[in-house]
């Protein structure tokens, strides 16, 4: 991809924010080698001019816009190009998200964040579903354990991870790696 297609691309970074570690469910098992991942994909994607995008989830208790915690988690790096709020599962909804990417000429998404299975699937649903070519980098998203509310069974995040790129995969999105994601920077 030359440096013209490059600045048709922008990463997002979905819901990566001081509010997930006050949630009952939060665990950091995975998170090393999440914030590893995305650590390298946002370093990776700055070096070649890629636009990075923050956007935050905005509801009750800690996600209260006067809670203090929608706020990127502390080891985020970086100013990003631009930061929006979201009050629904997916980024475009009602944040503006769309009209931006447009004005700046983006037509590729580079999708990551928490949660894998929540907003990050529903964000790459919806920008493909509105024009976007989607790169999904499940090793730079995140989630936790669900427990089925019928038979019980709990789902570890590599289960939700998986189910997410089969039902994303070839539809709504190419699943990528942090290295797949930037060699088509290249």
């Amino acid at each position: 991809m030359s440096a013209s297609a490059a600045a048709k691309t922008a990463l997002v970074i979905i819901d990566v924010q001081q509010s997930f570690p006050r949630m009952p469910y939060w665990r950091e098992d995975d998170l090393p080698a999440f914030r590893d991942a995305l650590l390298r994909l946002d370093a990776g994607s700055r070096a070649r001019g890629v636009p990075v995008i923050h956007v935050f989830h905005v509801s009750r208790g800690p996600f209260a816009e006067d809670s203090g915690l929608v706020r990127a988690l502390d080891w985020l790096p970086g100013e990003p190009a631009a930061v929006f709020h979201k009050h629904t599962h997916n980024a475009f909804t009602d944040t503006g998200l769309d009209l931006w990417l447009r004005r700046h000429g983006v037509e590729r998404l580079i999708v990551s964040g928490i949660r894998t299975e929540q907003c990050c699937e529903t964000t790459a649903r919806v920008g493909s579903d509105i024009g976007y070519a989607v790169d999904f980098v499940t090793e730079a998203t995140l989630t936790f354990p669900m427990t089925h509310p019928v038979s019980g069974r709990e789902y570890v995040p590599g289960e939700i991870k998986a189910h997410t790129e089969l039902v994303l995969a070839g539809r709504f999105a190419r699943i990528a790696t942090v290295d797949e994601a930037l060699a088509a920077l290249e």
